[in-house]
């Protein structure tokens, strides 16, 4: 980092919203007041991030996981 970016007389909580993350979350991209878009995403553990390191990856197999499944799941 650059001399003038110096937290030193700061304070910070190290992992202080690691708990909420673990669980997944979402983003939600707006058009005006109206949500466009919405992503999710979840943490995946280093050994599963061996076999699949990025989204194009995950996405797949988990579709071909889900073409596998007789019939959706009823909503929660």
């Amino acid at each position: 980092m650059l001399d003038e970016y110096d937290f030193s007389d700061r304070k910070g909580i190290r992992g202080k919203y690691s708990s909420k993350i673990k669980g997944g979350y979402a983003i939600r991209i707006f058009d005006g007041e109206k949500v466009k878009e919405t992503k999710h995403l979840a943490v995946i553990e280093s050994d599963v991030h061996e076999y699949f390191p990025d989204s194009r990856a995950i996405n797949k197999a988990l579709r071909k996981l889900i073409s596998l499944i007789p019939e959706k799941p009823a909503a929660r």
